[in-house]
């Protein structure tokens, strides 16, 4: 089964379900920018990669949405900077 990232706008979060639990990405929308504000994945997904899975979801959605990201978070952050294709949806 493919992973697909949602946005839920009722909680301003990016959600990504794995295993039955769901990694999400807090954030701030506006005027085409979206803030990151911070990443969390359940305990027992750290290190799965399940964190990075939600990111990568969340730089596609921004691509098709023409969306710019500002990575508050510091893992968002570094995420973006192990991930330079990424860098032309920096805000």
């Amino acid at each position: 089964m493919s992973e697909i990232v949602t946005d839920n706008m009722a909680r301003s979060q990016y959600e990504l379900p794995v295993a039955g639990q769901t990694v999400f990405a807090r954030y701030r929308r506006q005027d085409g920018v979206v803030s990151i504000l911070h990443v969390e994945a359940p305990v027992s997904l750290r290190g799965s990669g399940a964190a990075g899975r939600l990111m990568q979801g969340i730089v596609e959605l921004a691509r098709s949405q023409n969306e710019k990201l500002v990575p508050l978070c510091s893992y968002a952050a570094a995420w973006m900077r192990r991930h330079p294709e990424s860098a032309d949806l920096l805000a």
